[in-house]
């Protein structure tokens, strides 16, 4: 680990520019269409600005991040982003599958074990199609950049707040996955195959056998003996991660704009990320109005009596019914600061495009950065 473990604990309020300068892990969530990944770059370009070694990865099957950085596809390597900074910035975008063929090929005896476990078809489904394979796939790859990646900081964007969830309790589900009876029971090397296994393992076996086929049986049986002496590392790593997600040092950001359902998904995770004993850290409001005057300076204006009819009082009329506009965005996600307090809350404003290049990142950066908290 780099000196980014020095930052702010997970139960304590952060600044985004000490999520930026000091935090060593930055899980950005948050619903999908809210600029989640943008924000995530943005952290990450801003570290790379201060000087730091920064990642950014996405466990979004969708190109947005790519997109952002400006460059044409990414890898499930570090990527470098090269641009006028003194520290490094480097991305990537998840491949579970690709992911879960290192991991295997990390925890195996010999290069034979490693073969078995690959060309196993219930593996090759198990990387394809099972719910939940993704996220603990970000989980390891998450394990992988802090720990032997050597940057300062990883900054994930993760799915949907909802699969989110998902990637946060990866590691618990994993480890009890993992110590269950019947997985320990067709884990255990025996001659006597199932013979020998327990009545509970022996009825799910004949129950699946009946249902699925027996070729089905006999390749998960075969999946899970090729494990052998393989959980334990599983298991370490999946405990390693749960330490690394409520460690100081790890900020949670959660990124939300002034929609009904944005705001809804925001106050759920928020609430679900307490129940976990993970405080959010940060909230950035994204695509807010802008709110051109006070209502002082608006008052003033009345005050001075424009002519009506005339094309002062036409924008005079349109900065009104900006700042109505503004102000009932403030009302809607009033509860969502409430229940995040005291998270410093920051607004990134509505541009005039969308960001598609390295451009578009850095003036979401230098609004982000460029502000304080309120």
């Amino acid at each position: 680990m780099t000196d980014g473990t020095a930052g702010t604990a997970t139960t304590g309020a952060t600044s985004i520019d000490q999520v930026a300068a000091e935090c060593s892990v930055v899980i950005c969530c948050g619903s999908g269409g809210v600029g989640k990944t943008t924000t995530s770059a943005a952290i990450a370009l801003e570290a790379a600005r201060r000087g730091r070694r920064a990642c950014v990865v996405t466990i979004d099957p969708a190109r947005r991040l790519a997109n952002s950085l400006g460059v044409g596809d990414l890898s499930n390597r570090p990527t470098r982003i090269e641009g006028p900074w003194p520290g490094e910035l480097h991305a990537l975008m998840l491949d579970p599958k690709g992911t879960f063929d290192d991991l295997v090929a990390r925890y195996a005896d010999s290069d034979q074990q490693a073969e078995d476990i690959r060309v196993n078809r219930i593996y090759r489904n198990l990387t394809g199609t099972l719910s939940g394979t993704h996220e603990y796939m970000a989980m390891e790859k998450l394990h992988e950049l802090v720990e032997e990646g050597g940057f300062d900081v990883v900054v994930v964007d993760t799915p949907p707040s909802r699969s989110a969830l998902d990637f946060l309790d990866a590691p618990r589900r994993l480890t009890h996955f993992l110590e269950n009876r019947i997985f320990q029971a067709l884990m255990r090397p025996t001659r006597a195959g199932l013979r020998v296994m327990g009545l509970a393992a022996q009825a799910l076996l004949r129950t699946l056998a009946k249902v699925a086929g027996t070729d089905i049986v006999t390749d998960a049986v075969a999946f899970f003996q090729a494990f052998e002496g393989m959980e334990e590392g599983f298991r370490q790593r999946a405990a390693r991660v749960r330490e690394l997600l409520v460690q100081p040092g790890t900020a949670f950001v959660l990124v939300a704009s002034p929609r009904p359902d944005s705001i809804d998904e925001a106050v759920h995770f928020a609430d679900k990320l307490a129940e976990s004993h993970m405080a959010t850290s940060a909230l950035v409001l994204n695509r807010v109005q802008p709110r051109f005057a006070s209502d002082e300076q608006l008052a003033a204006l009345d005050a001075a009596g424009v002519p009506s009819g005339t094309d002062l009082a036409v924008l005079v009329e349109n900065l009104r019914g900006f700042t109505l506009a503004s102000d009932r965005e403030e009302l809607a996600y009033a509860d969502l600061v409430a229940k995040v307090a005291p998270a410093p809350v920051h607004r990134v404003p509505l541009l005039t495009t969308d960001v598609h290049d390295l451009q578009g990142l850095v003036a979401v950066a230098d609004a982000l950065f460029g502000q304080a908290a309120g």
